[in-house]
């Protein structure tokens, strides 16, 4: 997602050259920056608004990094479809919808704008904040396992087909669908086991007692199913309602875990789906 060159807002009496923008809604927000919507706005010291809000990324006419927040999400909404689907538009909000301008980026941006210096932090003396940077993804971390959760949401075909419809028909299947995941001996062993176990009781107990917002997200999925994601203390799950689901957790280090349907995964699917946070 990129801005065109002459995309620009007003930031610190100065102009912001766009690069990119995301969604910080409860249904839609860089999972990166947290479990789910409350934490994702507290990591940018911002109030979780019902509405939500939208980040614009870019560089001031010195080339320094500036998020700006803004109340306007219908707008950046439009401009991430327009990008999408390869199409330019021009990110320029109104200066009244502007909620914050704040030093740093909270994620990676791979791009820069033409003509100026290299992306860098804001002058100390421009800001009392200190600078906004990407969480640290380069150790596995919540943040890399969230990170991985959405890869797998994103590419669940490819991941589904490396197990092939047979996988779960086997006698000894990987990983069973919870209730006899405590005697799970795949390459952690009993251990791996009982991480699973724990994931899918937390999970379960999100529909006695609801998370916090965003914490279960549902979006759309080919046919009648939703794709869900959800995530805890420790651990990250990415699941089709008709289908599997797939694991990822702090104590497997870049591991991706299918669970079985078995007997109780669809019940838990569709009882997740029915709390979860639906796209606008």
């Amino acid at each position: 997602m990129a801005g065109t060159d002459e995309d620009a807002v007003a930031a610190e009496d100065d102009a912001l050259y766009v690069l990119t923008a995301a969604l910080l809604t409860p249904a839609q927000f860089p999972s990166v920056l947290g479990d789910d919507y409350p934490a994702a706005c507290a990591a940018l010291d911002l109030p979780p608004v019902a509405d939500g809000y939208g980040l614009v990324l870019g560089q001031d006419g010195d080339g320094a990094r500036w998020t700006v927040v803004i109340d306007d999400v219908s707008l950046v909404a439009v401009a991430i479809a327009s990008w999408d689907c390869g199409m330019e538009y021009e990110l320029s909000p109104d200066e009244r919808t502007v909620v914050a301008a704040l030093p740093g980026w909270p994620l990676a941006v791979a791009v820069a704008a033409p003509g100026l210096p290299a992306p860098h932090d804001p002058a100390p003396g421009l800001t009392d904040r200190e600078p906004l940077s990407p969480p640290d993804t380069q150790t596995w971390g919540p943040a890399q396992r969230r990170l991985g959760a959405d890869a797998v949401a994103l590419q669940w075909s490819v991941w589904r087909e490396q197990l092939g419809d047979d996988f779960f028909a086997s006698a000894e299947p990987a990983v069973p669908d919870g209730e006899e995941a405590e005697n799970a001996d795949d390459s952690g062993g009993k251990k791996a086991g009982a991480d699973i176990r724990r994931a899918l009781a937390e999970a379960h107990a999100y529909v006695d007692t609801p998370p916090p917002l965003g914490r279960v997200r549902s979006s759309f999925a080919p046919g009648d199913a939703r794709t869900l994601r959800a995530d805890g203390p420790g651990w990250s799950m990415v699941a089709r309602t008709d289908d599997i689901a797939f694991l990822l957790l702090d104590g497997k280090p870049g591991e991706v875990v299918p669970v079985g349907r078995g007997a109780k995964l669809p019940g838990l699917l569709e009882a997740l789906d029915k709390l979860a946070v639906r796209p606008a």
